[in-house]
């Protein structure tokens, strides 16, 4: 077993940060990345997914563990290694999932597990371009296991020759219906677009039903890992964007969306986010989003990924909040760009990790903690 050890706590005018931190032991070429939590609301009990990533390459993943906790968040069990959510043979390629994030439906009663597939060489990525799906797999209650990933049929093989649903945050609907943000392009033009899916799960399939919108940024790799929030009957969307900003877009039914702007602080001026996903959290009536951004003192963290920030959004102009930014993570060198919210019905958790790349940012002071933001 493994025991969250406090950091530290923080009041704020909206409410009250705990952080803690993990130190799971992990092979030296390697390091954990993207911890995300799930609840299994019939238990109570919180499950974290992560994988092991190899140091010496680019986006090269391990099969995903996870690891439980039954006393809230406390203390935490030995990582226990996936085989259903492994890698499977495609001729000379090997194909795994990567940027796994699950929540619980509802409707079913089933923790649902959504990412994307990654292609393999060797211990490479595959060369451009690479087919990618949204892969999706159901944990069992009773097993204590995950189901073999599937992947979701699509209605067009070549628009969505390469698209996925990786590190997103999607909308269950009281019907049991999933509003799915995914990014797609069709492997020739290198801009992505994204939409929203509508999906229909029914505990063990998930089926596209439609799709709203197309938008498409036309500069760098265009829009990438979009994140979907309802709050006050309105649906917002959250962009990572290569030009170094991210964007902001609204929609009255979840599937339509006003074309996407830039973010902005309240007095007009741009966020810019280096090339960075942002993901949402509510918390006390309040809409949040949590980011990372360039300051004076971040150069020497890849792309500005640290620290992590948490800003509230006026949702009626649809930008942050300046005077309510708060530190959740600090910065101790390693990025901390990847990361998960999880809603609960009292508080909000969010869980990253430090992404030990490129070699030297433990110079810094980083370790690979996993760091677990509560806030009440």
């Amino acid at each position: 077993m493994f025991t969250a050890q406090k950091v530290r706590e923080l009041a704020f005018p909206q409410g009250r940060l705990e952080l803690a931190s993990l130190k799971i032991p992990c092979s030296p070429d390697y390091c954990w990345v993207h911890p995300k939590m799930g609840t299994l609301a019939e238990s109570g009990e919180l499950l974290i997914t992560m994988q092991q990533l190899l140091l010496r390459e680019s986006d090269v993943f391990s099969p995903i563990y996870q690891i439980k906790s039954q006393d809230g968040g406390r203390s935490w069990s030995e990582p226990e290694c996936s085989q259903a959510l492994g890698r499977r043979r495609y001729g000379e390629e090997e194909e795994g999932i990567c940027d796994f994030t699950p929540t619980w439906h509802e409707r079913t009663g089933k923790l649902l597990g959504i990412g994307h597939t990654v292609r393999y060489r060797g211990e490479r990525l595959a060369p451009d371009p690479r087919k990618r799906e949204t892969a999706y797999a159901v944990y069992d209650l009773e097993t204590s296991s995950w189901s073999s990933w599937k992947t979701l049929e699509m209605p067009d093989d070549d628009k969505f020759f390469n698209s996925g649903a990786g590190c997103v945050q999607r909308v269950d609907l009281p019907s049991g219906e999933i509003l799915l943000p995914i990014t797609f392009y069709d492997g020739k033009l290198p801009y992505r677009s994204f939409t929203v899916l509508r999906c229909a799960f029914d505990g063990e399939n998930l089926t596209y039903l439609e799709h709203g919108t197309e938008h498409i940024l036309l500069r760098k790799r265009g829009f990438l890992e979009p994140s979907l929030v309802e709050f006050g009957g309105e649906y917002f969307v959250t962009l990572r964007a290569g030009d170094g900003r991210g964007y902001v877009s609204s929609s009255s039914d979840g599937l339509n969306y006003k074309e996407p702007r830039p973010w902005t602080w309240d007095d007009g001026t741009e966020l810019a986010t280096g090339d960075t996903q942002q993901h949402w959290l509510k918390l006390k009536d309040k809409l949040f989003l949590v980011y990372t951004r360039v300051t004076p003192d971040n150069s020497h963290v890849f792309r500005h990924r640290a620290p992590l920030f948490m800003a509230e959004v006026d949702p009626k102009r649809l930008c942050l909040i300046r005077n309510t930014e708060v530190v959740l993570v600090p910065e101790r060198g390693a990025r901390l760009g990847n990361f998960q919210v999880t809603q609960l019905p009292d508080k909000a958790i969010v869980t990253v990790s430090e992404w030990m790349q490129p070699v030297g940012c433990d110079k810094y002071g980083s370790d690979n903690s996993i760091y677990l933001a509560t806030l009440t």
